[in-house]
Parts: C-alpha cells; sequence; structure tokens
C-alpha cells in the first residue's frame, strides 16, 4: 500500500475538489510543516500520493513521511491561490517552505544626493531609510549586495570617499551598509538612480569609460571586469526583471514594498499563464 494511503486513506483523494485552492501539511503534533498551491487542488495532492524516489519527487515524498494531516481551501482562481499561498507562508512561516518565506531579507539600494557627498546604501530595513531615494525590492540578497559593493569599489576610482565620522549619522542598522563619494559627477548620480530602477545602464557604461582614463584602474583591469560584470547582472536580472513585472501589472508606488514584491511576480505569472492558454485555444 502506498504511504499516502496508508496515512490518508485510500478514498482520500475522492474528497478533494478538482477547484484551484491552497493546501496545508501538519504533523502528528498539529503543527504546520508547508503550504502550497494548486490550479486542481485533487490533480496535485495526487502528485504526492504518487511521489516516487525520483530526484524532483524526493521533496513531496519528504512531506508525505512527515505529515499526519492534510487540509485544503477552495480559492476564486488560480491566482487567488497564489496570493493567499505567498500571504500564509509570510504569515506563518512554516519550516518546509523557502520562497516566500524571507521577503523580510529583500534588499533595497538607495541614493541620496547632498551638496557635492552622494551617499548610498544597501539595506532590509527601508523604514531606516526614508531620507533616501529607495529602490528595489529585490530578490536575491547575494545579487544585490555584490553589485553594491562593486560599485562602492569602482567609484573609489572616481569620487572621494566620504570620511566615517560623516555617515555615522545614518545611524547602524543591522543588515545595512551606507557609503559616501564627494565631488561625483552630478549627472552621475541620476545616472545610478535609473539603472537601480532598471532602465538604463547609461551610468555604467559611463563609468567604464571613464574608469578606461584612469591608470591605477587600468593596472587592475581583470579585478575592474568583475566589478562591472556584478553591476551589469544586478541590473538584468534584479532591477530590469522588477522593472519589467512593474511595468506588466500597472503596479502604483515605488519602491515595492518586500510584502508586495512575491504578490507582484505571482499576479504576473498567472497572468502569462492565462494569455498562453488563450493562445494555445486560438491556434487550436
Amino acid at each position: 500500500m502506498l504511504i499516502f494511503d496508508r496515512k490518508f486513506g485510500a478514498d482520500f483523494l475522492a474528497s478533494v475538489p478538482p477547484e484551484p485552492g491552497v493546501y496545508r501539511l501538519f504533523d502528528e503534533a498539529g503543527t504546520l510543516l508547508y503550504v502550497g498551491k494548486a490550479g486542481n487542488l485533487r490533480r496535485r495532492l495526487a502528485q504526492y500520493r504518487m511521489a516516487g524516489r525520483r530526484k524532483k519527487e524526493r521533496k513531496r515524498r519528504a512531506l508525505v513521511k512527515a505529515a499526519a494531516r492534510i487540509s485544503w481551501e477552495v480559492c476564486a482562481s488560480a491566482l487567488d491561490a497564489a496570493l493567499t499561498e505567498i500571504r500564509l507562508i509570510q504569515a506563518l512561516r512554516p519550516p518546509r517552505n523557502v520562497t516566500s518565506a524571507f521577503s523580510f531579507l529583500y534588499p533595497f539600494v538607495g541614493i541620496r544626493a547632498e551638496g557635492d557627498e552622494t551617499y548610498f546604501c544597501f539595506t532590509t530595513s527601508p523604514a531606516a531609510f526614508s531620507a533616501f531615494e529607495l529602490h528595489g525590492a529585490f530578490r536575491s540578497r547575494e545579487v544585490t549586495r555584490e553589485a553594491f559593493f562593486s560599485l562602492m569599489r569602482l567609484l573609489h576610482f572616481v569620487g572621494h570617499p566620504v570620511p566615517r565620522h560623516r555617515r555615522r549619522r545614518f545611524g547602524n542598522v543591522r543588515h545595512s551598509h551606507v557609503l559616501g563619494f564627494r565631488r561625483l559627477p552630478r549627472e552621475m548620480v541620476g545616472g545610478w538612480s535609473r539603472l537601480f530602477r532598471g532602465e538604463s545602464r547609461h551610468a555604467l557604461e559611463a563609468l567604464a569609460l571613464e574608469l578606461t582614463e584612469h591608470a591605477g584602474a587600468r593596472a587592475r583591469a581583470a579585478e575592474i571586469r568583475e566589478h562591472l560584470v556584478a553591476i551589469d547582472r544586478f541590473f538584468e536580472y534584479e532591477a530590469c526583471t522588477l522593472a519589467r513585472v512593474i511595468a506588466a501589472t500597472g503596479h502604483r508606488g515605488y519602491p515595492v514594498s518586500q510584502q508586495e514584491r512575491d504578490l507582484l511576480f505571482a499576479t504576473r505569472r498567472e497572468a502569462s499563464a492565462l494569455e498562453e492558454a488563450s493562445v494555445e485555444r486560438s491556434d487550436r
């Protein structure tokens, strides 16, 4: 007998509706283990019933072994199910969920100009940096952090670092960094804002050209190239991706909050799936 049938009964799936919804798996102590979504609850839970030993099925098989009870709730649509799943994960943080569970760690990048000084911040605490023009929230902490510090290292060649005591007034906020530079070209400040917003990589191209005129930068050509690539990777995979989803969904309000980000992307994914299904039907 299958593990699923032994635990939940051979007739379990017959009671599950073939409707969109969310489902929850609990252990013997009643602790929530996992929250999932489905366009068809019966079909999705049937996949857990038949989970084998193949790599892509290991997670489902492990969940069936750990679970003692499964509950579900029907939603009005696949989109409603996707949004409900994200909200539940953000609120409850089940131990077997990873995606959306740590949205509070999604980073922002900020910029602030004061006279001839320009400050940049990297933070997961946007409320602490309301004086900055913030951009995000971005999904990858690693990609965003690497790009931020690559930019800071490159700006050392074209600007004059602001002393640490001048930066202390922004506070010592956990998971946050503030660096500043004097005498950066004013047009460069606006260019970086457009890059963070996913609108243009012109500032990066201009910086690369300026660095070719700097002897110290030329002497570290390989290192400089790595930093430029890191910033370009952030622009393509984080800034532009977020900008496209904002445009596609008509989202108002910027920056996008950490809690809203995954909801926004789920809305776009479900809209794309509906569009693809509509195209397939029209081609038949």
